[in-house]
């Protein structure tokens, strides 16, 4: 889904003329994603660094962006740098406001990803470097991360509870425009095997996969009403327990329902 850079500033071609393509038929706005993964496919910190401290790559990386937009005929950027670290929050921030004058002065547009914050002063290698503040004043739109509470790797709970993503709608509206903010909406769910151990990983699965998963087996679905989120439990043929956490009708209508909340909020502060 996202365009990968080499250490030097170089991007590593992404085959996705036939889908731009699609998309503009479609009169969709194909954008064009740009992260700062490594060949494994996991966000890659010591890949960020490069591009955000050494005048030399950034710039070949930013003329490299653009180049590519204009001949694949996109739209906009969408800059998802996550893991970055803390100590670059002040060269990731001048990062963007670089590629944003660019970017504006080109007519694309600039959507950044955010992970889920409750506060300024929130600190964390996933946090600590992104800068709401700073997003919510130079970006047109601002992806707010507001999922993976629940996580591979984590203990079973919701993908994205609702108690904790108001705690970080209500922080980003207070600092960011309402109307510059879209929310992240899980359309998937996690398959824990109990009792977790650190180390182990969960499975994936879509919300649609999740509901069939528990009519094939016979077992009834459960709501929390503190997260807002459906899941279920389960034995398989090895008789170990199994926990799903996934997403439906009645949890994507209450994260729409914090649409409203958050507009309210954004009004009050002014």
């Amino acid at each position: 889904f996202s365009t990968h850079a080499r250490p030097d500033g170089s991007l590593i071609p992404l085959n996705d003329t036939a889908l731009i393509g699609m998309a503009r038929r479609a009169r969709v706005a194909p954008m064009m994603v740009v992260t700062n993964m490594g060949e494994d496919g996991g966000f890659n910190s010591d890949l960020a660094h490069p591009i955000l401290t050494d005048q030399d790559v950034q710039k070949n990386y930013i003329q490299n962006v653009m180049q590519t937009l204009k001949s694949k005929n996109y739209l906009g950027l969408d800059v998802d740098f996550e893991y970055v670290f803390p100590d670059d929050r002040e060269a990731y921030n001048a990062f963007l406001k670089k590629i944003s004058e660019k970017l504006h002065a080109g007519g694309y547009t600039l959507t950044t990803a955010l992970a889920p914050k409750k506060s300024d002063d929130q600190r964390g290698l996933l946090y600590t470097a992104h800068d709401y503040a700073l997003h919510g004043e130079i970006s047109d739109h601002v992806i707010i991360m507001t999922y993976e509470w629940g996580y591979t790797r984590g203990p079973a709970m919701a993908v994205a509870p609702l108690d904790q993503v108001k705690e970080v709608l209500e922080y980003a509206a207070s600092v960011i425009p309402s109307g510059k903010i879209l929310m992240g909406i899980p359309n998937y769910g996690y398959d824990w095997t109990l009792p977790f151990e650190k180390g182990t990983s969960a499975r994936s699965l879509s919300n649609m996969e999740a509901v069939e998963l528990a009519h094939g087996i016979g077992v009834s679905i459960e709501y929390d009403a503190e997260s807002r989120s459906p899941y279920f439990t389960y034995y398989d043929e090895d008789k170990k327990r199994h926990e799903v956490w996934f997403g439906d009708a009645r949890s994507i209508r209450a994260s729409l329902a914090l649409v409203h909340c958050c507009q309210v909020l954004a009004s009050r502060c002014g």
